[in-house]
């Protein structure tokens, strides 16, 4: 079964992320059948000036 690595901003409660794996893994076990056990899920917290796009990083201002 499937490795799902979702990396996003820091700041999201542990409520929110238990909903969200298990929403991940209800539907992975849905669409691929298998167990609930064989789906692994890692998520990485990451710093808003750890992270880029379009050249800026995501602790500077946005327009």
């Amino acid at each position: 079964m499937p490795t799902y690595h979702i990396e996003m901003f820091a700041g999201r409660t542990h409520e929110q992320k238990k909903k969200l794996v298990e929403e991940i893994t209800r539907v992975t076990v849905e669409v691929l059948g298998g167990s609930p056990d064989s789906v692994d899920i890692i998520i990485s917290d990451i710093a808003r000036e750890n992270w880029a796009t379009g050249g800026k990083l995501w602790s500077q201002p946005r327009d």
